[in-house]
């Protein structure tokens, strides 16, 4: 097993949040990623790592990036790979998470890469097979990968996370990225800031560790990062805000307002990026924009979180 100091093994059969996880935990993985990251570069994209594993993708919602991200890993991985249609499943005629589960454990798989609505599923699913389970996003809980290739790439643009004014602005009371963020980027020495309009910040975060304004010039203010979400309009946030234009008038990062930040202030988005809303195209394409690279980034971090859960000895599953 790999690790960063000689000290620190990875242990868990599942990743289910970064709540979960040490500093140390969370240090192997980008630590794992860094290598897996040259692994994209080659001619052959290939390395024979999880060959004979078998990675089954259970999305349960909706996905784009997440999905064909989890699927290129497993396969640079040489593991092999089901992509399970919930539409076309026995999900459809009433089947439980628990026994879809259990079937396809059946079916002699490794790790189950899962996607689902309702917050926890991930952590009832790992309690009720030996495989791996990992979280893919669960309902407003954490989205544990998109975090840390969020940090992935502000350490790979920074050098660093510890000392960072990271500022998260946008939709926070209904974005797991928002709370693996937190996790993650705080446990990592960062100082984080949450930034929306009252509505939608979620009461008692600032117990997580972070700083809370509605202000968006204060977010805005000595950030070296800034990581915009995507307003989640299908989960009702209409009412937050009297129009959407109104709420890109308060909140929308526009070139005009990155004028006033740090010259090398990095932008990021998980996608998908709601353009005229969250962010003006100029921004989103701009040069203090990573948010491609983020996409990139995800493959090398998934990578390795596939590589270690995938390794556990099978007396801890």
């Amino acid at each position: 097993m790999p690790s960063v100091t000689g000290k620190i093994t990875w242990t868990k059969k599942d990743l289910l949040g970064l709540e979960y996880l040490s500093k140390e935990e969370i240090e192997l993985i980008l630590y794992t990623a860094e290598s897996f990251k040259e692994v994209t570069t080659r001619r052959i994209k290939k390395v024979p790592a999880l060959r004979g594993k078998t990675v089954v993708n259970l999305f349960y919602e909706p996905s784009t990036r997440p999905r064909t991200s989890f699927e290129l890993a497993a396969k640079r991985l040489s593991a092999d790979v089901v992509n399970i249609e919930i539409e076309a499943s026995s999900v459809k005629k009433g089947e439980t998470l628990i026994d879809t589960g259990r079937n396809i454990e059946a079916l002699k798989i490794d790790i189950i890469v899962v996607r689902h609505n309702c917050s926890g599923a991930p952590n009832i699913l790992a309690r009720s097979v030996k495989s791996s389970v990992v979280n893919a996003g669960d309902g407003w809980h954490e989205h544990p990968t998109q975090a840390l290739l969020d940090m992935f790439t502000l350490k790979s643009k920074l050098g660093r996370l510890e000392g960072l004014n990271v500022s998260i602005i946008g939709d926070i009371a209904h974005s797991r990225v928002a709370r693996s963020n937190i996790w993650g980027l705080t446990k990592l020495g960062a100082k984080v800031t949450v930034c929306a309009p009252k509505m939608l910040i979620p009461e008692g975060i600032e117990k997580m560790g972070v700083k809370v304004t509605s202000d968006i010039n204060e977010a805005l203010s000595g950030a070296d990062a800034i990581n915009v979400l995507r307003m989640q309009f299908e989960r009702d946030t209409d009412g937050a805000f009297p129009t959407r234009m109104e709420y890109f008038k308060q909140y929308g990062i526009t070139k005009e307002r990155l004028a006033g930040c740090k010259p090398d202030i990095v932008v990021m988005h998980p996608g998908p990026i709601n353009r005229g809303i969250e962010m003006s195209s100029d921004v989103a394409d701009g040069k203090n924009s990573v948010i491609l690279e983020q996409v990139t980034n995800g493959i090398a971090v998934r990578m390795a979180v596939l590589y270690l859960v995938g390794l556990v000895k099978e007396g801890a599953r």
